[in-house]
């Protein structure tokens, strides 16, 4: 295999082994398949168009072009033309996926499901990143700055992820960088005709040559320090949910069906009710007659493991001009149709649409589905509520507490469905939910029975400063406790209900507003809610209002007022029935105190990574802010150890002096180093420090003579180890272009430098420094400005660095032979044992 092979083949091998550090993040890992294919096609473009031979850039064009259309073929064939040829619809569908995969990742804990945005992420972000490897290891080779984009394709993965396995992904990025420039280093090798260095030597000999570009092992390890620093560091985990600013819906397809899958709409509403200021997001106006029932209600949750709610995977639909009936709602009960206009501020995007329930009809314009089993809007290929108007027409169902007293069973389907209670509940919930209801004749009177328990008889405390609860435990600890948010009231009142064998669900949403002086209602974000919804056979699934000064208890929950004598029920919150405001006021849901505490959400089985509220923490930003001065400071290195390097050898011809150099310092004496002539000439050893060149000032002018190829170099002429310092002078004015003033500068240095080591009694001419700005003055006005920014940014000659490196791990290595050598060795004359 030739040397251009092996660099095509470890530069995509890094890429796949890099990226497989995000294969925590996203299940199942059948994208990293995909990737795999797409990216062995893309480096065979390369190899190819290398082989022809083409232009550097046209190579990189081609690979570009193909790429592009794999991804067409992949993720929008039906956009393009003839199914191959992408056009302004396939950017636009590209642009649609890549926006649901940035919400489907703020929507979804880690492991995220592959939906078709995320797909593209990842694919096409490690196809991008290979992209780039690949052009600058193997189209420019310079496979060192290709540990940029594979740290960059690292660190995101670091970043978000917070399994125990981090530290492997790490190594399997690193060897397969290191792997790449080994491959660079064995590849340069092979031009020079032999290899250098490193080959066994007998006792006595002395060291040969050093190899001035096998350094691929020690490559780069600035770089891979930061990277390994990035996962210790507590940098935040993908965060977002339902109510929060980015959208949290989750639909997909292409328009005639498609999932809902199963997320946690709850992480965020704590968000909602913790925010400094309450900001209206709904502005309603509604012909409804009580408008303490209008509830807008964005989702149920209808999964529980023990652990949490959260709605199950549905399918979804194309939105029906007229809705059906609602599961369960009988002709006899009675009804009122409503027509409600809702209009979402600006900065409220999310994906599922917030409507009274059940709607019966929904004009809105864009791209949305329905999920018939909910009766819900989902947002479709990135579709939000962001600035959206919207008109819903609903039924105000009216049961009385005798047609629900009096529901027969429900049928079996709705029956094992939504009274699935996992082994993990605590006994306890269903115990003390059988104590509660004890006495009672029907699931009527239980659910009130339950109602009245947690609203007002069991001496439940609405309490914004109660902590946290996760895990299964978390009911059982809020019956304890009696204290507790919104969450945990619904959360506790559903779970019992199941374990009563009542069909039973979550709803989240936004519970009554505030009416206005110009007759609307504003819903501010602090009306974030959830409460419970039982299903009754005749009049389908039904509202109640287990929590203490929160919506409005619903009427037919409500007793006789000729029965006996009933604790008083909680009345409506203020939020609903208070006197019309000039202005949108922060309804009664949350007291003030609520900006201090974790919301109504922040409750019961949340996802424990999700416990954090307010923001970031100050360790997360230190993380960042290091992470983000890391990433800078890494493309620099090579411009900031350039600079540092022409300073010191131009201070350094300051102080030149004209002494005579006391013996000829054309090569270095015999020590760790060993004799090895500079790169830049036969016998020419730049930057030796003035001891071992004989004298001080021939160091200086050394030093000097470095810097000006080094100079020549960073701005496209290579040096050439075959000529002489005077040849090498005149290659540089004539490929240069240099005038006739600067070409003497050239050649004052150039004979400078042949003084100091050839001439019987050398001397160092002053005003070299000088000299040596003048040339970089002329190169740098001969060049075009790309070529003056990579001079500047990324010099060529910056790779002395990493030879500098090798050539002390070389020297070092020596050394510790050698002594080890020492401490084995036998003593001369001792004879050997018999």
């Amino acid at each position: 295999m030739s040397g251009r092979a092996r660099m095509t083949l470890c530069s995509a091998a890094a890429t796949l082994m890099a990226a497989c550090a995000m294969l925590p993040l996203v299940t199942p890992a059948t994208w990293l398949l995909q990737a795999a294919f797409l990216l062995a096609i893309q480096s065979g473009v390369g190899a190819a168009t290398r082989r022809v031979p083409m232009a550097r850039p046209l190579t990189v064009a081609a690979q570009s072009l193909v790429t592009l259309v794999l991804l067409t073929l992949l993720f929008a064939r039906e956009y393009a033309l003839a199914g191959l040829v992408p056009g302004p619809d396939v950017f636009r569908h590209f642009g649609d996926l890549l926006q649901t995969g940035a919400d489907d990742v703020g929507r979804y804990a880690i492991p995220a499901p592959l939906s078709d945005g995320i797909r593209l992420m990842v694919i096409g972000g490690v196809l991008v990143i290979g992209l780039a490897v690949d052009t600058l290891a193997v189209t420019y080779r310079n496979a060192a700055p290709a540990g940029l984009p594979l740290l960059a394709l690292y660190s995101v993965a670091a970043g978000l992820s917070d399994g125990a396995t981090d530290w492997l992904w790490f190594l399997v990025a690193a060897a397969g960088y290191l792997m790449l420039l080994l491959a660079e280093g064995r590849e340069r090798l092979s031009q020079w005709g032999r290899v250098f260095g490193g080959g066994p030597r007998r006792a006595g000999e002395q060291p040969g040559p050093v190899a001035p570009v096998r350094t691929g092992r020690r490559i780069g390890m600035a770089a891979l320090g930061v990277a390994l620093v990035v996962p210790l560091l507590p940098l935040p985990a993908i965060q977002g949910g339902l109510l929060g600013g980015t959208g949290t819906g989750v639909g997909m397809g292409n328009g005639s069906g498609g999932t809902i899958s199963a997320v946690n709409p709850l992480v965020s509403l704590r968000d909602s009710l913790n925010v400094d200021e309450d900001r209206t997001v709904l502005t309603l106006r509604t012909n409804a007659a009580n408008i303490s029932d209008m509830y807008l209600r964005i989702v149920s949750l209808d999964d529980f493991d023990g652990t949490t709610w959260k709605p199950a995977k549905r399918h979804i639909v194309a939105v029906p001009d007229e809705f059906p009936s609602p599961t369960g709602l009988g002709p006899d009960v009675k009804r009122a149709e409503i027509t409600t206009r809702i209009a979402a501020a600006a900065g409220y995007a999310q994906d599922w649409l917030p409507m009274p329930y059940p709607p019966s009809r929904v004009r809105i314009k864009g791209n949305w589905r329905y999920e018939p089993v909910g009766m819900t809007l989902v947002g479709d290929h990135g579709q939000n509520t962001s600035g959206k108007t919207y008109q819903v027409t609903s039924l105000d169902v009216q049961p009385t507490a005798e047609q629900l007293a009096s529901a027969p069973n429900a049928p079996g389907s709705v029956k094992s469905a939504y009274t699935k209670v996992p082994d993990s509940l605590p006994p306890v919930v269903a115990r003390q939910a059988r104590e509660i209801t004890k006495g009672a004749t029907s699931d009527y009177q239980k659910a009130v029975e339950l109602q009245n328990y947690f609203a007002v008889t069991g001496g439940f405390e609405y309490d914004t400063e109660v902590e946290v609860g996760s895990g299964s435990n978390a009911i059982a600890r809020f019956l304890r406790d009696k204290q507790g948010f919104c969450v945990h009231f619904s959360f506790a009142m559903a779970a019992m209900a199941r374990t009563l064998g009542i069909p039973a669900r979550v709803a989240v949403g936004f519970a009554p507003g505030a009416p206005q002086s110009d007759g609307s209602v504003a819903v501010g974000l602090k009306d974030a809610h959830a409460w419970p919804e039982l299903y009754f056979e005749g009049v389908g699934w039904t509202r109640f209002e287990p929590t203490p000064t929160r919506g409005s208890t619903p009427t037919y929950t409500l007793p006789d007022s000729t029965g006996e004598d009933v604790p008083a029920l909680p009345q409506p919150s203020g939020s609903a029935n208070a006197a019309p405001s000039t202005e949108p006021s922060a309804s009664t849901s949350c007291s003030a105190q609520d900006k201090k505490l974790e919301g109504c959400a922040a409750a019961l089985p949340l996802d424990p990574t999700q416990q954090d509220g307010g923001g970031p923490s100050w360790y997360a930003i230190a993380g960042w802010t290091l992470l983000g001065l890391a990433v800078l400071a890494v493309p620099l290195l090579p411009m900031l150890w350039r600079l540092r390097r022409r300073s010191v050898r131009l201070a350094s011809a300051q102080h030149s002096t004209s002494s005579q150099a006391g013996a000829p310092p054309g090569r270095r004496k015999d020590g760790a180093h060993g004799e090895q002539p500079d790169d830049t000439g036969p016998g020419v050893l730049l930057d030796v420090p003035p001891q071992e060149a004989g004298d001080v000032a021939v160091g200086h002018v050394l030093a000097v003579w470095r810097e000006l190829t080094d100079t020549a170099w960073d701005y496209g002429i290579e040096p050439n180890e075959a000529l002489t310092p005077r040849r090498a002078a005149a290659r540089i004015v004539r490929i240069g272009e240099l005038d006739e003033t600067v070409g003497r500068s050239v050649h004052r240095v150039a004979g400078a430098v042949e003084q100091v080591l050839f001439a019987p009694e050398p001397r160092a001419d002053t005003g070299l420094a000088d000299d040596v700005r003048r040339v970089r003055a002329a190169l740098r006005e001969k060049v075009g400005w790309s070529t003056r920014v990579r001079a500047v940014v990324a010099p060529r000659s910056a790779v002395r660095a990493v030879w500098g490196l090798s050539d002390r791990w070389k020297s070092r290595k020596a050394s510790w032979a050698a002594r080890l050598a020492a401490l084995v060795r036998r003593p001369s004359g001792q004879q050997q044992g018999g």
